[in-house]
């Protein structure tokens, strides 16, 4: 996300900086190693090929060829077993824990996307926030997914977790590729201008989408989405996937958002008037927090 739309924050620290070449520092140290173990695997191939040949020209293999045959076996068996870790933790012992989190996160990144799109920002938020639009706005791109229950809410300082459960109830819904028919999955609003949908998919793994809505006028405001995943899937083809889904979610939310930004944003951030259903309960606890009763999101300065 741009650090320059947002007023508040500052430039990034000596510290930093020399944080980051560490870490670039030891990525390319990692790459590297990487790269010559698998550069070493076809050279001792060759050198075991090449030595085979040799000692069976002659139809005769003395006890100095095996000798050679052996040692070069030896050290090819050792040259698989010195491979080095796939895991970063294993890998970059040269990197502190917060450079380990940075490479992890580097490595589940898939996509980002970023629109400035002509609705108010409350109209993004509103929609982010209503489990139910799942169900109507998206339900052509999820294939009828529905929402069946909310498990737990939980209220934080800034924002505040919704974790609900939904449902395939399509035997063909495309879906089915990501994740199992029934799962609970976590709505969380960060801050007021970040909210994080997570979806479990296969053994424990995820797919992370965090929304940036920032303010820019009144009547605009700029979306930047990331969406992150441990999938162990080739990363091309999850890319162009998720590309073109966030696309098609995009697309299918243009209409109402533009519809939204005609109604009275006020009298929907107004906390007399915030629905209590449980599928809106993240919502509240957002007008709540910055409704009309409260103090709004301010809008992001490009200064």
């Amino acid at each position: 996300m741009p650090t320059n739309l947002i007023h508040e924050q500052s430039n990034p620290t000596s510290e930093n900086t020399t944080q980051s070449l560490e870490f670039e520092f030891g990525l390319f140290i990692l790459n590297l190693r990487n790269g010559i173990w698998l550069a070493g695997i076809p050279s001792w191939l060759f050198g075991i090929t090449d030595r085979s040949l040799a000692a069976f020209a002659d139809g005769y293999i003395s006890a100095l060829e095996v000798f050679q045959l052996f040692t070069a076996s030896f050290f090819f068996l050792s040259w698989l077993y010195l491979r080095p870790e796939q895991d970063v933790n294993s890998n970059a012992g040269s990197l502190c824990p917060i450079q380990d989190s940075k490479f992890d996160l580097k490595k589940r990144h898939m996509i980002s996307q970023e629109y400035i799109l002509p609705f108010p920002y409350l109209c993004q938020i509103y929609h982010l926030l209503n489990l139910k639009h799942l169900e109507t706005i998206h339900k052509f791109s999820l294939n009828n997914l529905r929402v069946i229950n909310i498990n737990s809410f939980q209220p934080t300082e800034i924002g505040g977790k919704i974790q609900f459960q939904t449902i395939l109830e399509s035997p063909v819904n495309a879906l089915r590729i990501w994740r199992q028919p029934i799962v609970e999955v976590d709505l969380i609003l960060h801050t007021p201008y970040t909210v994080e949908l997570s979806i479990p998919v296969y053994n424990g793994k995820r797919i992370t989408v965090m929304f940036y809505a920032l303010p820019l006028t009144q009547r605009e405001h700029y979306l930047f989405i990331e969406i992150y995943s441990d999938l162990e899937w080739p990363k091309p083809i999850m890319q162009i996937l998720l590309h073109f889904a966030a696309c098609l979610t995009l697309f299918e939310d243009l209409p109402y958002l533009r519809n939204l930004g005609e109604k009275n944003l006020e009298r929907l951030f107004n906390i007399n008037f915030a629905s209590n259903h449980q599928t809106m309960l993240l919502f509240k606890r957002f007008v709540e927090l910055y409704g009309s009763h409260t103090k709004a999101p301010k809008l992001i300065s490009n200064s």
